[in-house]
């Protein structure tokens, strides 16, 4: 009887035995699926964090690959197909400036291979980045020439037969000066090699692409009257100049350079204003509340500047056509977008009096 009941508890025994094993093993496997799940959560968590990182990383890459896309798939304005024997290949010195940035754009869509050069004092890649990477234009960072002024004229208006009137050691010397040399030499590398010359005699130019701290009476006033600074005039503002739109002196530029005419001919606007009442036409054209300011008169600033074309109507079919006011509010909308660029970019340009060279304010 003894031995039966050992036997029968020995047995429950055994039953309880395994029963707790399993149940033990039971609570093994969930605790190590368990650990396995959460060790599987964990990953999959860091791998979301690492491959969220990687695209933080990768995605400036992605844009510039983009934009590298689009510059490689650039689309440039519309240019005219030219033979070989039509084609010109033109160098135009000062190139991404104001007046050459111009021409440079009628060349191109003209079909002529062009190569500008510019030291980018005060012409910029931006004049000129929409024809980077077409085959028919070159862009060369090289030094060049600084701008000529002309000189107070003892004969008005100006016609290409007229020298000029030149103080030699006065402080626009080297500039008025400088013209003559230029067209000196021009002339004599024609004799001398026997190549063809166009000259042409530039007068008073405005519109897009000036810059806005060159001190030109236009780019200043405009650039005061935005700016709600005084607009600074020299003397009493009864000297007179003839303003012209760049694009009626591009389209003069390239009947000159397509002509045979070989001596120097006139471009210019022969509509004479006070700088005066140019000062109160921009004044009124911007709506500001600007003051008029009068300083000092400066040395040898020309008193009357107004260009003779007749040369340029009866050889060239040329006189200007764009109106004072219609290319004025033009240049108003340039630099208002220039001003607007240039806060986005943190930086506001001052306008300045007048050009200075070696202390020397000036009206051009």
């Amino acid at each position: 009887m003894m031995k039966r009941v050992i036997w029968l508890i020995s047995g429950l025994n055994r039953r309880m035995m395994k029963l707790l094993f399993a149940l033990a093993l039971i609570a093994y496997i969930a605790s190590v699926w368990g650990t396995y799940t959460n060790m599987r959560s964990i990953q999959e968590h860091g791998e979301m964090k690492i491959e969220q990182r990687i695209d933080e990383a990768v995605a400036p890459l992605r844009e510039k690959i983009r934009d590298l896309e689009q510059s490689f798939s650039q689309k440039y304005p519309p240019v005219k197909f030219l033979s070989e024997k039509d084609r010109k290949r033109i160098l135009i010195t000062g190139g991404a400036g104001f007046v050459g940035s111009h021409l440079t754009d009628k060349l191109m869509m003209d079909g002529h291979e062009v190569t500008v050069v510019d030291n980018f004092f005060t012409g910029r890649k931006r004049n000129v980045e929409h024809w980077i990477g077409h085959e028919n234009f070159e862009l060369i960072n090289h030094d060049v020439v600084e701008p000529l002024y002309i000189e107070d004229p003892e004969v008005h208006p100006q016609n290409e037969e007229y020298w000029g009137h030149v103080n030699p050691i006065g402080p626009r010397a080297c500039y008025d000066e400088g013209k003559r040399v230029a067209e000196t030499m021009c002339y004599a590398y024609m004799k001398q090699e026997g190549v063809e010359v166009r000259v042409a005699r530039i007068f008073n130019t405005f519109g897009s692409r000036m810059h806005m701290n060159d001190g030109r009476v236009v780019s200043n006033f405009i650039l005061q009257a935005l700016q709600g600074e005084p607009l600074t005039v020299y003397g009493t503002g009864s000297q007179t100049r003839a303003f012209q739109y760049v694009s009626d002196l591009v389209n003069g530029l390239v009947l000159l350079m397509n002509s045979n005419i070989s001596s120097p001919v006139n471009l210019g606007n022969p509509e004479e204003h006070t700088i005066l009442e140019f000062a109160r036409l921009i004044k009124s054209l911007v709506v500001s509340r600007s003051q008029i300011q009068f300083l000092p008169e400066a040395q040898d600033d020309p008193q009357r500047r107004r260009p003779d074309i007749r040369k340029a109507k009866m050889m060239l079919g040329w006189e200007p056509v764009v109106p004072l006011e219609e290319g004025l509010n033009k240049t108003i909308q340039y630099f208002s977008r220039e001003l607007e660029h240039q806060a986005n970019n943190q930086y506001i340009p001052k306008p300045k009096a007048a050009r200075m060279k070696k202390g020397r304010p000036r009206h051009n």
